[in-house]
């Protein structure tokens, strides 16, 4: 993250509070700080902004975290928890036939970047494209975070397999990976674009694609 200067660490105590414990606060500064990386991107944020916005004392951010790097890490594994919670409300829904699951994500992923003017995106996605200039320990979350969303995909194209919705001969990893790298692609389109259009592509050219494999 963007910051001018580097504070030294405090391990003393924030403030003390009665109405607000440090789980809390801890988690606070996660929330906030996903709301403005998803934005913004992990180079161009400084922590000051962060704390401003969580309401918390500079010099307390060390009691909730060893450092930037560490923040960094609490992030990706919040915002890896959250996006699986959100595949699996689609993809888990048995009403629907699997291809249909898919597309409830794509649709209910829509309707989430509208609601914010397309100025967010994926975390992770922002991430991977600034990964030269971040901590090294980022790689293998991110790495972790996408494979962990490529079963999840692979395990919805196998059960439209099973019945009979796509080719038999498809290779549903395969799939589910190039599922991934094209949808961080038609994000990262429809937050330029500011528009929807970049994901219907993207995906009524995924599911010819699956459909005939």
């Amino acid at each position: 993250m963007a910051e001018s200067k580097t504070p030294p660490r405090r391990r003393g105590r924030p403030p003390k509070s009665q109405n607000v414990s440090y789980q809390d606060t801890r988690q606070a500064l996660i929330e906030f700080g996903l709301a403005v990386l998803t934005e913004k991107g992990y180079s161009y944020t400084g922590i000051d902004e962060i704390l401003r916005l969580a309401g918390v004392p500079k010099g307390s951010f060390y009691h909730y975290f060893d450092n930037k790097e560490a923040f960094g890490r609490a992030l990706i594994e919040a915002y890896g928890d959250f996006f699986a919670r959100k595949l699996e409300r689609s993809f888990a829904d048995d009403s629907r036939p699997p291809l249909s699951r898919l597309e409830a994500f794509v649709q209910d992923a829509k309707a989430g970047m509208k609601k914010y003017d397309y100025r967010r995106g994926c975390l992770i996605g922002n991430l991977g494209q600034e990964m030269a200039a971040l901590p090294e320990s980022f790689r293998e979350l991110l790495s972790d975070t996408f494979r962990d969303w490529e079963a999840r995909v692979a395990r919805v194209l196998q059960q439209a397999r099973q019945a009979g919705d796509i080719p038999q001969s498809a290779c549903c990893e395969s799939l589910a990976q190039f599922f991934w790298i094209g949808w961080e692609g038609a994000v990262l389109r429809a937050k330029l674009e500011q528009s929807a259009q970049p994901l219907d592509r993207f995906f009524h050219g995924f599911m010819a694609l699956v459909q005939s494999a």
